[in-house]
């Protein structure tokens, strides 16, 4: 009883010093020392709300302080903070115990304006500690934009699972202008017999699990497409809706959005000089149902998807001075039989997101079902002045169903494969084997040819007189997207 005494006595004693300390030193004149001198937040979309981000606090002096923490507001109440899990603007005789530390969580949320430039919102976060008057800023990068909003939702039934589908049946009648961004929520569908135009210089953002559907999965009727009109220097461009450095730079994450999705029943679509990105799969398209081409891809680059860059099912199409690269399984997949033609296009695959297993490019002609494999002709996969290349061993996979055309060709290309494959055959005319294409900086997606490439006046003449992406012209042909100057 006499040592619970005692130890009661103490403790008291020490709580009692410990309380009078911090009282004796909340008014005393302190330094406080910070992770960061300035918190900004990169671009982001009116209306929506930003990432958080974290400011940490450190008394560094050798005693207890009282600090207080304000949120100026000259921002307009743009910015909101949480001091260690209490959110509000103003926090009073916060507490720090010495050599120790607090966090601060910052968010920020860009009012809607009517300016189409990008404009910066500011605050200023202030420490009272005693007389010691301390600042961080606060700054935030703010764009307008045009929002693309689901307010529909379908339901998909999958064997015992069932989803909901978020999408928003968009109005085609103006194409989309490029005095801001369009920002997208869920699934903009391109609704029967319309087709929505994208003008130069549009930039397409996209919010997690977002897409373009070009055709109603929810209705019977068929006819819609896409046109992206744009140009060199004023490429069109796709990508996630997060700008925040994270995501921006290098290696920028995969899978932040779906894909652009070519339901079956679509045709006459074309894309003309577009940047993809970042996605879980580029370009979607299915079965035309038709006999005319699904969609036309030229002059466009497609880079860092999750999945696959070009997913054809059945479907037909034909892409030019194209370049896809970066994805987590195929570069470009013929799934299911159709018709594909490539021409001076780049299908590297150097992805090191993650371990793949997957070459650069598919060829079947079958699809799995429940029962097995179900055939589909492959009329046609025609590859003429093509780089087909990556960090695998082989960056080829034929899958061919016995029985059913499986028709392909390699005209005048560069590829990585099985070298135990036969070439010797009518489906390999001129090829370049298991060469390096000799870029000049795989890393960096810079694949202009250097002086000492295999690929350089190596391609097939019929070509001669046409342009690259870069609008140069073509003299004795280079394999590849890039003519080499």
């Amino acid at each position: 009883m006499y040592r619970i005494s005692i130890a009661i006595i103490l403790f008291t004693i020490l709580f009692s010093c410990k309380k009078e300390d911090l009282e004796n030193n909340k008014n005393k004149t302190a330094t406080l020392q910070f992770s960061s001198d300035t918190i900004t937040f990169d671009t982001l979309f009116t209306s929506i709300g930003s990432p958080t981000k974290m400011l940490t606090v450190y008394n560094n002096n050798n005693f207890d302080i009282q600090t207080n923490i304000n949120l100026k507001g000259i921002s307009q109440g743009h910015f909101r903070i949480n001091v260690d899990g209490i959110p509000g603007n103003q926090h009073d005789n916060i507490e720090i115990s010495a050599n120790d530390s607090i966090f601060i969580f910052l968010e920020v949320t860009i009012d809607p304006t009517q300016t189409n430039t990008p404009y910066i919102a500011a605050d200023t976060l202030e420490f009272t500690t005693g007389t010691k008057q301390q600042y961080i800023d606060l700054i935030a990068w703010g764009q307008d934009a045009y929002f693309h909003t689901a307010n529909n939702f379908g339901i998909i039934i999958e064997g015992t699972d069932t989803t909901l589908f978020p999408y928003h049946e968009i109005d085609c009648t103006n194409p989309w202008e490029n005095d801001k961004p369009h920002v997208i929520y869920g699934y903009a569908v391109i609704n029967p017999q319309q087709t929505l135009t994208i003008n130069e210089g549009c930039n397409i953002y996209f919010h997690k699990n977002s897409g373009i559907l070009v055709g109603n999965p929810f209705s019977s009727s068929l006819g819609s497409s896409i046109r992206v009109n744009g140009t060199l220097g004023n490429e069109v461009v796709f990508q996630g809706d997060r700008l925040d450095s994270w995501y921006t730079v290098s290696p920028k994450p995969a899978g932040q959005w779906d894909r652009i999705w070519i339901m079956p029943g679509s045709v006459n679509n074309k894309i003309n000089y577009a940047i993809i990105k970042n996605g879980n799969v580029g370009i979607h398209a299915d079965s035309s149902l038709i006999n005319e081409t699904t969609i036309e891809i030229n002059n466009t680059i497609i880079e860092n998807m999750s999945a696959i860059g070009i997913l054809g099912q059945g479907a037909r199409i034909t892409a030019t001075n194209t370049i896809v690269s970066e994805c987590g399984q195929y570069t470009v997949a013929c799934n299911i039989g159709g018709d594909y033609n490539f021409t001076h296009c780049t299908f590297v695959n150097y992805w090191n997101n993650s371990q793949r297993t997957t070459p650069s490019i598919l060829l079947n002609n079958f699809y799995e079902s429940a029962n097995g494999p179900i055939p589909r002709e492959l009329n046609n996969a025609y590859f003429k002045n093509c780089i087909i290349d990556g960090s695998l061993s082989t960056e080829l996979s034929l899958q061919n169903q016995e029985g059913i055309e499986f028709n392909y060709t390699f005209d005048h290309c560069l590829i990585k494969l099985d070298p135990t494959l036969n070439t010797n055959n009518s489906h390999y005319e001129n090829v370049i084997i298991n060469q390096s294409p000799k870029f000049i900086n795989n890393t960096l997606s810079n694949f202009h040819l250097k002086e000492e490439s295999p690929c350089i006046n190596t391609g097939n003449n019929a070509t001669e007189g046409s342009f690259d992406i870069e609008e140069n012209i073509r003299n004795n042909p280079d394999i590849g997207t890039y003519e080499f100057k």
